[in-house]
């Protein structure tokens, strides 16, 4: 069976790790109308297409065709906008908060990346 504009904009908001609520926000519309959206009991017109292709960088091709790749941008740049866009809300204490998580983060991903003494290639 072919998937539906609905299906697609179901695929492209779990793409992006956002709730309905979330989604909803971001292309301004109310969550009872986007639920009835993604029920099918609501058709997708013009205005919200283009909304969610422009909030999201979804290809206009993808979401009403189904033809080519999900995203016309890299789906890596737009999460990236998408959380600068939050941590620009954020007050100052919750800033340096987040900085100090993802230098943590950061540090603990590249200790468990390190080879280890011993391992293949050392010689020992």
């Amino acid at each position: 069976m072919a998937d539906t504009v609905r299906d697609r904009i179901v695929k492209v908001r779990e793409a992006l790790g956002l709730t309905q609520k979330d989604f909803c926000n971001g292309i301004f519309v109310s969550h009872t109308y986007f639920s009835n959206i993604e029920n099918g009991n609501r058709k997708v017109n013009d205005r919200i297409a283009a909304l969610i292709c422009s909030q999201y960088g979804v290809a206009r091709e993808y979401l009403l065709e189904g033809k080519g790749e999900m995203f016309s941008g890299d789906l890596a740049d737009i999460q990236l906008s998408q959380l600068l866009e939050i941590f620009a809300k954020l007050e100052k204490p919750f800033k340096d908060y987040i900085v100090l998580q993802v230098k943590q983060l950061a540090e603990t991903i590249d200790r468990n990346k390190a080879p280890e003494k011993g391992d293949a290639g050392s010689g020992e």
